[in-house]
């Protein structure tokens, strides 16, 4: 079924000048391009030459696959094809389209909507899809929005399109939107697995937990209970919401979870401070042979720096240090940093001075606010100071908070900075 395109509002940029042509499409106020041929030039021979068979006149595919008229701009092309009183086709539309998206070029995506628009062609809803993630490619989100608004026909390309522009231009809160709006429609598409973990990203960064609750349960209705990845999602999701129970349940119904599940129930357990139960599950990952990761490392440091309190001067941490040596991941940034946190935390100073100088990249800011932190737990204030020195000569952006810190700590113990 086809469907007539919508009309598109007119915006132009406020910083440059602009003036309106004969077809009505703004452009710059500069002479505008123009194709001319030189005259062929005719060598006299003595040769009879045979007449001239006339050049058969060009199509658009020949003038698009023209490798020549490459570096023709969109308008120039367009110009010509209506000069030459040639109808465009859809694919060639198409071809003009995937150019625009792929270049991003704003002024051109916009004269290219307006020239299908005059045309007064009959659009299918793929050609329309097409328009759509020109648009958003390009910037043009409000445009977009438009444009899906007044779409009579929509598929799961429609809505995709347009929910992860949202996304990614941080409206979370119109993302949710529309996502209710489908929903409400019973339009319910089995959306890759990414989209709707961006979904539940969303809900946590806006707090609707309700609405995060109504895609779990379409999730359940569409057969996606036992997916690992949205379950990963949805373990997260509860966890954010301190909902534990929720998040375990997600868990338990999978009969084989993977790295990222159980790296995420780790995640869960450490935000609630049961650190004894993230080295449980980190132990009982071993068993059962599931793979880690350095997210997985990362958070069960992060319960052994926890745990300390108990005693056991970093034993769990050195073991989990070995495990890491034993995989080939002590070069990993997250598993350095959370070995330079975790030795700090424990009061082993010289090991976190070791594994800060394993550290590859001396341009991550993480590992030294960890070694800059760990001095500071320790109240190793003199340390604390020349280390911030050499952040600041290495280029490092140092947040205040960490100076405050760094000052507090100073106080406390009777010195100055």
């Amino acid at each position: 079924m086809e469907v007539v395109s919508p009309s598109l509002p007119k915006i132009l940029p406020s910083n440059k000048k602009f003036s309106l042509n004969s077809q009505g499409i703004s452009t710059p106020t500069k002479p505008e391009w123009q194709i001319q041929f030189s005259p062929r030039v005719l060598k006299q021979s003595s040769k009879t030459t045979p007449p001239s068979t006339p050049s058969p006149t060009p199509t658009a595919k020949s003038l698009w696959n023209n490798p020549s008229s490459c570096t023709h701009t969109t308008s120039d092309i367009l110009r010509l094809m209506d000069s030459l009183s040639l109808p465009i086709p859809p694919d060639i539309y198409a071809s003009l389209i995937k150019e625009c998206t792929i270049a991003r070029h704003s002024r051109r995506a916009l004269e290219l909507h307006a020239h299908i628009k005059n045309s007064r062609s009959k659009l299918s809803l793929s050609l329309l899809n097409r328009l759509l993630l020109m648009h958003v490619s390009c910037g043009h989100l409000e445009i977009a929005r438009q444009l899906f608004d007044q779409m009579f026909l929509r598929d799961f390309n429609s809505w995709a399109i347009i929910i992860v522009a949202c996304l990614h231009a941080g409206e979370s809160e119109q993302a949710i939107a529309y996502f209710a709006l489908m929903e409400h429609r019973e339009f319910m598409f089995k959306f890759p697995p990414w989209v709707i973990a961006c979904l539940l990203k969303s809900c946590v960064l806006t707090k609707n937990m309700e609405l995060g609750k109504q895609v779990h349960g379409q999730l359940l209705k569409l057969g996606f209970s036992n997916d690992l990845s949205l379950s990963g999602s949805l373990i997260n999701f509860y966890g954010n919401f301190r909902c534990l129970d929720d998040a375990n349940f997600v868990f338990d119904q999978l009969s084989r979870p993977n790295t990222v599940t159980w790296t995420a129930k780790m995640v869960n357990s450490c935000r609630e401070d049961q650190f004894g139960e993230a080295i449980d599950d980190f132990i009982e990952m071993g068993r059962q042979g599931v793979k880690k990761n350095g997210f997985t490392f990362s958070s069960v440091l992060k319960a052994c720096a926890g745990i300390n309190d108990d005693g056991n001067n970093g034993m769990s941490g050195w073991q989990v240090h070995a495990n890491a040596i034993k995989l080939g991941l002590e070069s990993d940034v997250f598993v350095q940093c959370g070995l330079i946190n975790m030795y700090g935390k424990c009061g082993l100073v010289k090991d976190a001075e070791k594994a800060f100088k394993m550290v590859g990249d001396k341009r991550n800011s993480a590992c030294w606010n960890a070694m800059l932190m760990g001095y500071v737990h320790n109240k190793l204030c003199i340390q604390a100071i020349k280390l911030l020195y050499r952040m600041k000569e290495s280029g490092i952006e140092v947040q205040q908070s960490l100076i405050n810190d760094v000052r507090i700590a100073c106080a406390s113990t009777k010195l100055e900075i």
